[in-house]
C-alpha cells in the first residue's frame, strides 16, 4: 500500500495513499454482501443477490464508496505507522482519484506532534518552598477534630459568639418576599461566616430563641446574587457548644492511640506527609514549566484551537451552573489574579496552551525513553478513579469500556511516569537549599508493559481489580 508524506508546516503533514484494488477486495466483498442480505430483489433469494444485478440497481459507485468507507481507517493507520507520522487531532480526508479495478488514492491532512530537542534534565533547576509541619498546622487538626466532636447542649440565653444557632431566613426587596430567598431549619455556628451572609453574625448576637431581627445584606446565590436585600432572620434554637479536653481519653475516643501523644505525633507525620506531597506538586509543575521553556516548539494550530474551544465552553457550562457571571466569579474568588473579564479569558488561554505544550513534551519523552504501562498500573489509575469519583473500580472499568478510554488512561499513567523521570534527573531545593529527594521511578516490567496504543487484556485488568477490590473488602473485614 504506497504512501508518500508531505511537510506542509512544522506541525502539519499530508499522506498521499494509494489501495490497490487487491487491497480493496475484501471491503468490496463485504459490501456486496452487506447489501445482499439488505435488499429484496425478485427472482433471488435473499442475501444471494449477484454483484452485477447490486451493480445495475444500485450502480457500482454505491459498492464502492461503502467499501472505500471501510478500508481508508486502516490503510490510514498503516500510513501512520509506515512514515512514523504522530498525529494530534483527526485528520481531513479526501479521495483524490478512483480508477476502477485499479486503485483508489486519498489524502489525508493531519496536525503532527513537532519535531524538537528535549531539553538536559539534569541541567534543570527549581525551588520550591519547604516542608514545615507547624504547631499551627497540627493544632488546625486537633481543632477540627474537636469541633467534629463537640456537644451542643440547648440554652435559654442569648446568643453570642461561638454558639451554635438555628436560624430561618427571609429576604425581600421593596417589601416583596424573593422566592430564593427563604431558608428555614439553617444550622449556622456564629463567627464562621465563610459563605453566609455579611452581618448575620452582628444580626443574631444577643438573640433569644424566638427572636428576629431584619439588617441589610448582599445576597450570596441565585437570580438575585450580589442584590442588596432586607433579610429577617429568626433564631429558633440557641445551643452552646462544648468542645471536647485534648486528653488521653479524646485520643482513645478519635484514633487507634492510647494517648494524647501518641496521637499529636500521628498527626505531626500526617501533616508533615501532606506538606511532602505538596512540595512533591510545586515541584513536579516547576520542574515541567522550566523544561517547556527550553524546548522550543510551535503547537499545531488545530489542537490548540480545539483546546482553547473546549476549556471555555467547560468553564462558561461550570459558571453558568453555578448561577454566575465571569465578574461575579472575579469579585469573590481569593485566588485568581485577574481583574476584568477579558484579563480572566486571556490567563485560561495561556493556560490551557501550557497544558498542551506539556502534553506534548511528556509525550514526547515517554516515546524516546520507551516509557510503557504495565497492567497493574492500569489497575491502579481504576482505583484511584474509583477513589476520586466515589465509585467502584468496576464501575470505571465499565465506563472505560463503554466509552474507549483505555487509551487515553494509558496516555495518562505513560505522561506521569515521564514527568516523574524528568523530576528525578532535575535538580530540585526548597528555599533553604535541602535537596528535594523524589520517589524512586518504578521500573518497567518488559513481560508485563504494554505501549499506550496497544490493546490491553480488559478482562485481566478487571480480574485483577476486582481481586483487589476483594482484598480490600477482606481487610476492612
Amino acid at each position: 500500500m504506497p504512501s508518500t508524506v508531505d511537510k506542509l508546516s512544522p506541525t502539519r503533514v499530508k499522506l498521499t495513499v494509494e489501495i490497490p484494488f487487491a487491497d480493496l477486495k475484501p471491503y468490496l466483498d463485504k459490501a456486496y454482501k452487506e447489501i445482499a442480505q439488505q435488499v429484496n430483489i425478485p427472482g433471488f433469494r435473499k442475501g444471494k443477490v449477484p454483484a452485477a444485478v447490486i451493480d445495475q440497481r444500485f450502480g457500482r459507485g454505491v459498492v464502492l464508496q461503502e467499501a472505500i468507507n471501510e478500508a481508508l481507517p486502516e490503510a490510514y493507520q498503516k500510513a501512520l505507522a509506515e512514515n512514523e507520522v504522530r498525529p494530534m487531532g483527526q485528520p481531513e480526508v479526501d479521495v483524490t482519484k478512483l480508477e476502477d479495478n485499479d486503485l483508489v488514492e486519498f489524502t489525508a491532512e493531519v496536525d503532527v506532534r513537532p519535531e524538537f530537542d528535549l531539553p538536559d534534565f539534569s541541567t534543570v533547576e527549581a525551588e520550591v518552598e519547604p516542608v514545615e509541619a507547624t504547631d499551627e498546622a497540627v493544632n488546625e487538626r486537633v481543632e477540627m477534630l474537636r469541633r467534629r466532636f463537640a456537644t451542643n447542649t440547648d440554652v435559654e440565653r442569648e446568643a453570642r459568639e461561638g454558639d451554635v444557632v438555628t436560624i430561618d431566613l427571609v429576604a425581600s426587596q421593596d417589601g416583596t418576599t424573593l422566592e430564593e430567598g427563604n431558608a428555614t431549619g439553617v444550622t449556622y455556628k456564629i463567627g464562621d461566616e465563610r459563605g453566609m451572609l455579611e452581618g448575620l453574625d452582628e444580626a443574631v448576637i444577643g438573640l433569644k430563641a424566638g427572636d428576629s431581627k431584619t439588617f441589610t445584606s448582599k445576597l450570596v446565590g441565585g437570580a438575585h446574587r450580589d442584590e442588596e436585600a432586607e433579610i429577617e432572620v429568626t433564631v429558633t434554637k440557641v445551643s452552646e457548644q462544648e468542645l471536647p479536653e485534648v486528653d488521653d481519653e479524646f485520643a482513645q475516643m478519635i484514633s487507634e492511640f492510647d494517648t494524647v501523644d501518641e496521637m499529636m505525633a500521628d498527626l505531626r507525620r500526617a501533616a508533615e506527609e501532606q506538606g511532602k506531597a505538596e512540595q512533591l506538586a510545586e515541584a513536579r509543575d516547576k520542574v515541567l514549566e522550566v523544561a517547556i521553556e527550553r524546548a522550543e516548539f510551535s503547537v499545531p494550530e488545530g489542537v490548540l484551537a480545539a483546546e482553547l474551544e473546549a476549556r471555555r465552553k467547560q468553564i462558561t457550562n461550570q459558571l453558568a451552573q453555578a448561577g454566575l457571571t465571569v465578574d461575579q466569579y472575579l469579585e469573590n474568588a481569593d485566588d485568581e489574579d485577574a481583574e476584568t473579564e477579558e484579563e480572566f479569558w486571556k490567563g485560561i488561554d495561556e493556560r490551557s496552551e501550557q497544558a498542551v505544550r506539556a502534553q506534548i513534551l511528556l509525550d514526547k519523552y515517554a516515546d524516546e525513553h520507551e516509557v510503557g504501562v504495565s497492567q497493574q498500573e492500569l489497575t491502579e489509575l481504576i482505583f484511584r478513579k474509583a477513589q476520586e469519583n466515589r465509585t467502584s473500580p468496576q464501575d470505571e472499568i465499565n465506563h472505560m469500556m463503554e466509552h474507549n478510554h483505555m487509551g487515553d488512561w494509558m496516555q495518562e499513567i505513560r505522561r506521569s511516569k515521564a514527568l516523574a523521570a524528568m523530576c528525578a534527573a532535575a535538580t530540585v531545593k526548597d528555599s533553604d537549599g535541602n535537596v528535594v529527594e523524589f520517589p524512586e521511578v518504578a521500573a518497567e516490567e518488559s513481560g508485563d508493559d504494554v505501549e499506550a496504543t496497544a490493546d490491553v487484556d480488559a478482562d485481566a485488568v478487571e480480574g485483577d481489580a476486582a481481586v483487589a477490590e476483594d482484598s480490600q473488602a477482606d481487610e476492612k473485614a
